[in-house]
């Protein structure tokens, strides 16, 4: 019984060296919503580190910034994790489009990180964001955003930027047009909450009504050639534009598409999905780690 109160003992306290070891803020807020928190590790390192921007899925409507940030601050990577307001908190506070609250959520925090560069050792330039479905889709929007950075603001942090030095997002829907999401995929059903309407159907019927509001928040309508490189990861089956998948929510065929428009206007974009054999990257963590520490 002694060895096993000893072993506890011993097992405790390596448990609080390791934790010592690493600097961990949780729940900092960058906004005045209990939505608008992030979690920071920060890696050891006598000179700025990258920044790994961690963003989570859950549709807007669910989720938690919980992560494990080991892999990159075992790279001297550092780490933000974020929460940001649902999609139904946005209804609530009436933010129109809803998806307006968990996106521009996203850029403040962004800025927010950035205002932080000195105080947390942060190198500003290399932030690479990352995620899953609709986290995915928030790293998209930020990657291929025009800087929404204010230069005359009073707010400091507003006049940071939010452009990143590279993306690399999994199961990632690429765009809010329903139109272009059904020609891809005729059995496309995602997104509606996004403009508070209560099914595809409906937005492809007020579509003319709602474009300004898509072509803002659709990742896809914001391509250009000064964006930075992007890595996508998809599983399931091997994607094929027209055809209509069993989880056409995170296809690889969007994959596909985004690819090839980027490819288009000369941005470096890495693709794997079911059907790519020997990838260069194996997961998103890998691919980042690689273009961060360069």
């Amino acid at each position: 019984m002694k060895r096993l109160l000893l072993s506890i003992t011993t097992l405790l306290l390596i448990q609080q060296a390791v934790l010592a070891e690493t600097k961990q803020l949780k729940d900092v807020p960058y906004g005045e919503h209990p939505r608008q928190v992030l979690d920071f590790y920060q890696a050891e390192s006598d000179e700025p580190t990258p920044v790994v921007f961690y963003i989570h899925g859950g549709g807007w409507q669910g989720g938690d910034k919980k992560t494990n940030p080991k892999a990159f601050l075992d790279n001297g990577i550092s780490v933000v994790a974020i929460n940001y307001r649902y999609v139904k908190n946005a209804v609530k506070l009436g933010v129109k489009p809803p998806v307006k609250a968990p996106l521009g959520d996203a850029a403040r925090a962004l800025q927010f990180v950035r205002s932080k560069a000195d105080q947390w050792n942060l190198d500003k330039e290399r932030i690479g964001a990352t995620g899953g479905s609709a986290g995915a889709c928030s790293s998209l929007w930020l990657a291929f955003h025009d800087d929404m950075a204010d230069p005359q603001s009073e707010d400091p942090i507003a006049r940071e930027s939010t452009r990143l030095y590279c993306a690399a997002v999994n199961g990632a829907q690429v765009s809010l047009d329903p139109k272009q999401l059904r020609e891809w995929m005729p059995n496309y059903r995602y997104g509606a909450h996004a403009f508070g309407e209560p099914n595809l159907d409906a937005v492809m019927e007020k579509r003319e009504e709602l474009m300004p509001w898509i072509k803002e928040y659709s990742p896809f309508s914001h391509v250009s050639k000064d964006d930075p490189p992007i890595a996508m990861f998809y599983g399931g089956e091997v994607p094929e534009l027209g055809s209509s998948p069993k989880d056409p929510t995170h296809s690889g065929v969007m994959g596909l598409t985004l690819a090839e428009r980027l490819k288009e206007v000369g941005v470096d974009v890495y693709l794997k999905h079911s059907g790519v054999k020997d990838p260069q990257y194996g997961n998103s963590s890998a691919y980042l780690i690689e273009k961060l520490k360069k």
